[in-house]
């Protein structure tokens, strides 16, 4: 279980992005926060990894207060982190980090098992290095693999896992996150606004101008996302561009 306490963060030019983000995630579920872009998103995913230090507020998991922890710290307690940009490795292979991530020399079952579920062929890339030879989108979908040979991880968090994922691949995704959900050890948040993946969370959050607007089970939250973007009722307010976003994603992955 993951819980934030009145999480706020301002950027060194004074930008308050965060101003008083609180929920739970609770351990066999699956959380997608979603919003407008420039909403304090991605930042409140680093936040919640230790990349970015909260210049306010608690943040809890399982019951001990890891607010002061940086990333390597919350990584040996169990938060696993992919980045929207991952970053790249020079000298280190896509072998190389997947057995990192373990903790341990994978067997080739495994290997095979962590690439089939991000649509890349294993003998094409295990022994490529993590460099600026791959593309973005091969080197997002690698990123995924990482976080999901993480069998010790207690809080996953993924934000926008879809960019860069062609469709077939994308499908394969929202099955590993469905099996994820049933392991009833880790809580699992992913950043996105597609529309396939806010359909099989157990609860969504909204965020806007970095606070949370309204957040409740799927049932209830996606029917007041799909609103139309003219109604006076919407409940994230009116915003136009954020509507027509998230409607235009239903043609996406």
């Amino acid at each position: 279980m993951l819980t934030l306490k009145n999480i706020k963060w301002t950027a060194p030019d004074g930008g308050e992005i965060l101003n008083g983000i609180d929920f739970t995630i609770e351990s066999g579920k699956l959380t997608v926060i979603t919003g407008p872009n420039g909403s304090g998103k991605t930042t409140l995913a680093k936040v919640i990894a230790g990349v970015v230090h909260q210049t306010e507020g608690e943040i809890w998991m399982d019951g001990q207060d890891i607010s002061d922890l940086d990333i390597t710290e919350r990584a040996k307690l169990g938060v696993a982190y992919g980045f929207q940009q991952p970053v790249r490795f020079k000298g280190l292979t896509v072998r190389d980090m997947l057995d990192l991530s373990a903790k341990e020399t994978l067997k080739e079952e495994a290997i095979c098992g962590l690439m089939d579920q991000v649509g890349l062929c294993t003998k094409d890339y295990i022994d490529r290095e993590v460099n600026a030879s791959l593309s973005g989108g091969e080197i997002k979908r690698i990123e995924i693999a990482t976080v999901l040979a993480r069998t010790d991880a207690k809080v996953m968090v993924f934000d926008e896992p879809e960019a860069g994922i062609d469709l077939w691949s994308f499908n394969g995704l929202i099955d590993s996150f469905e099996r994820l959900k049933k392991e009833n050890d880790k809580a699992l948040l992913v950043i996105s606004h597609q529309e396939r993946l806010l359909s099989i969370a157990d609860e969504i959050i909204v965020i806007q101008d970095g606070k949370v607007r309204i957040q409740g089970p799927t049932e209830e939250i996606m029917p007041q996302l799909m609103y139309d973007e003219r109604s006076s009722s919407c409940p994230i307010g009116k915003d136009p561009e954020w509507l027509k976003e998230f409607q235009l994603s239903k043609a996406g992955a």
